[in-house]
């Protein structure tokens, strides 16, 4: 079986420079290949590139290269380094690295490079990146948009929960690079307003986490539909035997490239697990959130985040909530107002735990703690990020030690432990907490906002559809999220 694989692989012919033969015969078997134990990457066949230590060694556009100088991106990130020369060259390329490791330009880079020059038709994408979340397709759209725009080419985001006429409207614009959520995507091309076989370079960002969440059945088919001989890159701060038949089935000869062993243990992060009574953790919880600075909050269920965000409020504390249940519009408005500070504790489910970039965030804060290692991963992740400083701090009762031990060794962790009362000088060490001010806070939009609705006509609305405006609550009774 091995052989025969090996043997599949090598009759491939590739169309691209500098790669090996490669083609996908319409004819191919696409059973997946079961491997068993933990995820086993493919063997290399073709030596890797040489890693670089500047953008300047890459066979990139000048504009391009001006383009990280404006924005202050001077020196490549370890994963970067590694694996631009190979995606410059047409190569797959399977990379893990923990969040924040600098995987968007990695992917990206070489994307806009390899389309520089080239124009789509209506309808008709040349490059395509995967992403399970809005937030993430968010988040790469933003980071890439500079850097498409001077090499000329067109960027379209494609998420569920926003205006599908504006999606429609930028394919038929000729969007040469999309960036996508499974769903909407498969959803517009039913409608016949996008096609994919024109994709020659695909993009899987966090696919375990797509896989986690039920997308695979949605990725393969979208996968299956781009040009057979394109190049097909696949990014995650975690790989394991979910993804295996992603690598096995659409990745020929990739270049392996894994940053921290760990996946998410980096040294310029803190681990705490905090053992607490159940009876002081909403106190605790509360006196954590008073803090000074920004810090983000998860706990499991939406229910859950909308309650702690009304009674932070009611404490005197700025805060938000972040979940399913909000329309994107809220969800994009709230995420700006942390951004900027005028809201200064974000509280989440696991929607807020990829895809979202906060710089100088340097506390999280897992109040419901996580049942599985890859969630604590990326939750921890939204600190520490580009070789910045942060703590992850977990509120433990008796009756989840055992179950977080489990967590933390298969996260590869050793956190610190510490036990912990309300108002006790060990939580403020660890936290800054402090005692909140106890006058309730309404979180306003702000100035220029509020300037933009103004102008636009409006109806007569209740207060109270006002009050959850402002404040951007919405009661929810009990879904998860």
């Amino acid at each position: 079986m091995n052989s025969t694989r090996t043997n599949d692989r090598t009759s491939r012919t590739r169309s691209r420079t500098g790669g090996p033969n490669r083609s996908r015969p319409a004819g191919r078997s696409r059973r997946p290949v079961v491997v068993q134990g933990e995820f086993a990457p493919p063997r290399t066949l073709t030596p890797a590139l040489p890693a670089v230590e500047a953008f300047t060694e890459l066979d990139m556009p000048a504009h391009l290269l001006a383009a990280l100088s404006a924005q202050g991106v001077s020196v490549p990130f370890p994963i970067q380094g590694a694996t631009l020369p190979n995606t410059l060259a047409g190569r797959d390329v399977l990379g893990r690295g923990r969040t924040g490791s600098g995987k968007t330009l990695a992917f990206g880079l070489a994307l806009l490079a390899r389309t520089a020059g080239q124009r789509a038709e209506p309808r008709q994408p040349l490059a395509l990146v995967l992403v399970p979340t809005r937030e993430l397709a968010q988040q790469v759209t933003d980071a890439l948009t500079p850097y498409a725009r001077s090499v000329r080419l067109r960027l379209a985001t494609v998420v569920g929960g926003m205006s599908i006429g504006r999606q429609v409207s930028a394919l038929r614009g000729g969007a040469e690079v999309v960036v996508a959520t499974p769903g909407r995507l498969k959803d517009l091309i039913e409608r016949g307003d996008c096609t994919l076989d024109q994709v020659a370079i695909t993009v899987l960002d966090e696919a375990d986490q797509m896989a986690d969440m039920g997308f695979m059945p949605q990725v393969t088919a979208l996968l299956d539909q781009v040009r057979p001989e394109g190049q097909r890159m696949l990014f995650s701060a975690t790989l394991d035997r979910n993804v295996d038949l992603l690598v096995r089935r659409y990745l020929t000869d990739p270049v392996v490239h894994s940053v921290d062993p760990s996946a998410g243990a980096v040294t310029t992060m803190e681990h705490h697990v905090l053992h607490v009574h159940g009876t002081d953790k909403h106190r605790a919880t509360t006196e954590i959130a008073a803090r000074e600075g920004r810090v983000m909050m998860f706990l499991d269920t939406k229910h859950a985040v909308d309650r702690l965000t009304q009674d932070l409020l009611n404490s005197g504390v700025r805060a938000a909530a972040l979940h399913g249940g909000k329309s994107q519009p809220q969800r994009t408005r709230t995420l700006a107002q942390f951004k900027t500070g005028h809201v200064t504790v974000l509280v989440a489910t696991n929607v807020a735990a990829r895809g979202i970039h906060v710089d100088n965030l340097d506390l999280v804060v897992n109040v419901d703690p996580p049942t599985d290692h890859k969630d604590y991963l990326h939750r921890g992740g939204r600190t520490a990020r580009a070789g910045e400083s942060g703590s992850v701090v977990t509120l433990v009762t008796p009756g989840q030690r055992r179950e977080m031990t489990r967590v933390m060794t298969a996260a590869g962790i050793v956190p610190l432990i510490t036990q912990i009362r309300s108002g006790e000088e060990a939580l403020t060490r660890i936290t800054g907490s402090r005692a909140p001010s106890g006058i309730p806070v309404t979180i306003t939009a702000p100035v220029a906002e509020r300037r933009r609705r103004g102008s636009a006509p409006r109806g007569r609305r209740s207060p109270a559809s006002a009050t959850r405006r402002a404040t951007g609550y919405q009661p929810s009774f009990g879904a998860a999220a």
